[in-house]
């Protein structure tokens, strides 16, 4: 019992940093399940169980305040559909953990830019103007991400969201709503390979159904920060936590002492907080996130 109340809270806290940086709810839920032993695709199948109420709780919550692009969203969502299925088809039988690496490599480089460009914007401090992204930009980017998310247990978020903040056709806002809502059709679809492909008995309902008590609680709150945080703040906030959670990726592949672990997670954290506390003395007036 005691263990489910703690998988209720960790739901809760993956479903707060997902809906607020548009990422998180996979790989931190996913990184729990692996730490108790539980097989990659078990844990990738009952986490995507699980997301079905919690992206649904938080794709009407962000719907509710308006922070989603419906015309991005469907753009995202029929080639991300298609590559989460095949992608929980592909991890019946090949780990997911050896492609996380060089994933993990890209996703870092792109939270640096994304960090810097709001640190030090050229205009306005939001990405919101400029020419919306192009359908021959999202479709790529829904392959890759329903993909890797089905593989890694999470992925979705990561990719989506940083990808779309590079682009200079949509807010933080929109792009964090945009994909968090989407990502209901993505666990529905790869939680229907992993029907097929694994079977009923290979979920764990009551882990379940803990993560998804966590996640529902949460996600109102979560769509409810996006809305009032300023553009030029939550642009630093996610940007550090994908170099941060990608850092993490990185070092334990590459296996460093702890040591240098250590010395890597604190210098990363460390230029985080400097450039949120940056941003905070440099941006007197809130800029309207639109």
């Amino acid at each position: 019992m005691k263990q489910l109340i703690v998988f209720s809270i960790i739901g809760f806290i993956a479903q707060l940093i997902d809906g607020a940086m548009g990422m998180g709810y996979g790989a931190t839920s996913a990184t729990l399940l692996l730490m108790f032993g539980v097989a990659p695709a078990v844990a990738s199948a009952s986490i995507h169980m699980a997301e079905i109420a919690t992206t649904a709780a938080s794709g009407a919550s962000h719907l509710w305040f308006k922070n989603v692009d419906r015309n991005i969203m469907w753009k995202l969502v029929v080639p991300g559909s298609i590559s989460a299925f095949l992608g929980a088809a592909f991890l019946s039988s090949i780990p997911g953990q050896h492609v996380k690496p060089v994933v993990s490599i890209l996703l870092l480089l792109l939270g640096a830019y994304i960090m810097l460009r709001f640190l030090f914007p050229q205009g306005s401090g939001t990405n919101a103007n400029g020419a919306r992204p192009r359908r021959s930009f999202l479709i790529p980017v829904g392959i890759v991400g329903g993909f890797f998310d089905a593989v890694g247990g999470g992925g979705w978020g990561p990719i989506a969201t940083p990808m779309l903040l590079t682009q200079k056709g949509i807010s933080p806002r929109k792009a964090i709503g945009t994909v968090d809502t989407s990502e209901f059709a993505i666990a529905v679809s790869a939680t229907l390979g992993f029907i097929i492909f694994l079977g009923w008995d290979q979920f764990h309902w009551p882990w379940v159904f803990a993560f998804m008590i966590g996640g529902v609680i949460a996600a109102p709150l979560a769509a409810w920060l996006v809305k009032i945080l300023p553009a030029y703040m939550l642009g630093v906030i996610v940007g550090g936590f994908i170099i941060l959670t990608n850092s993490m990726t990185i070092v334990k592949a590459a296996a460093l002492p702890a040591s240098w672990a250590t010395v890597v997670y604190a210098t990363v954290i460390l230029v985080w907080v400097s450039a949120i506390l940056y941003q905070l003395k440099n941006r007197k007036q809130l800029v309207p996130v639109h």
